[in-house]
């Protein structure tokens, strides 16, 4: 598989705060690796130094085999970020052709992906009037216009409903069919779990784990205690077998291999326990323990 980003021990610091320390990543052609972690955990970091933004200190970035601070490497990336303002006055066709020309490709590339996205009835539309969806929608079309072989999305699904996620996701395997590469930031875990080939835990500025989804839920844990509990957050977290522990309002869901370990004390500490019950773990929790694991 042809490789479009390779990053070899990429650090940054902010003054005496270590973001990266030594990162490795690699996304081929047609991949699509999900990054995940905490805040603070280097992910933005990493992210600026892929698109040009930030030096990879005493380490290497090359997308395509170059530099992404200069600009030819810069054209064969695509970029979706959270949240983007769009000017005003400018409507949706001349936004998409103005990104096509300032990637160096032809005005007329921006018919085809205004249809590809099912904007062409917008373009005449100022962007600042567009819906949530349409914006993302947007964004995508400027991102894709030049045919970039490595797409950068910055929680690209953020605030969209239900069906435009999946929207957004189907129009992505498209191109992922014509080879290009996919690396997104995202805190919906089991959105990238459906959509990624592969995973890339980062925390504390470090590459906690890699794999495939199934292979991460492999690793830890296998289940999960879900429970109403007056025990506090340090008592649950130090229960044997627990590996991860995370609230969901009223109920805690605690990672472990050991289910009925856990159980036992449950019953045996809290008599009003309620709401109790036991599930598959997912990758949610195999994340959670595996950063735990990571800060041990």
């Amino acid at each position: 598989m042809e490789t479009v980003l390779g990053v070899r021990g990429a650090r940054h610091s902010y003054g005496a705060t270590r973001a990266l320390d030594g990162v490795d990543l690699d996304v081929g052609a047609g991949e699509c690796v999900a990054l995940l972690g905490p805040n603070g955990a280097g992910k933005t970091t990493l992210v600026n130094m892929v698109v040009g933004l930030l030096p990879a200190g005493d380490g290497v970035v090359r997308v395509c085999g170059g530099d992404p601070r200069v600009a030819a490497t810069r054209r064969r990336l695509g970029v979706v970020q959270q949240s983007l303002g769009f000017p005003t006055t400018l409507k949706v066709g001349e936004l998409v052709t103005g990104a096509a020309v300032r990637a160096g490709a032809s005005r007329s590339a921006a018919g085809p992906v205004l249809a590809e996205l099912d904007l062409t009835d917008l373009a005449g539309r100022r962007a600042a009037k567009l819906s949530g969806g349409q914006q993302q929608r947007l964004q995508l079309a400027m991102a894709l216009v030049a045919d970039p072989r490595l797409l950068v999305l910055d929680e690209p699904t953020a605030g969209l409903d239900l069906p435009a996620r999946r929207r957004f996701w189907r129009l992505l395997a498209h191109r992922r069919e014509r080879g290009t590469g996919v690396l997104i930031t995202t805190h919906l875990i089991e959105e990238s779990a459906a959509v990624a080939d592969r995973v890339v835990v980062l925390d504390g500025g470090r590459v906690r784990a890699s794999g495939t989804p199934d292979e991460l839920v492999a690793r830890l844990p296998d289940r999960t205690v879900i429970a109403k509990t007056s025990i506090g957050r340090a008592r649950l977290e130090a229960l044997p077998g627990v590996v991860s522990v995370r609230t969901d309002g009223e109920h805690v869901h605690l990672g472990t291999r050991t289910p009925e370990a856990v159980l036992r004390v449950l019953l045996a500490e809290d008599p009003g326990l309620s709401g109790l019950r036991v599930e598959s773990a997912g990758l949610e929790e195999a994340v959670a323990g595996l950063m735990n694991r990571g800060a041990a």
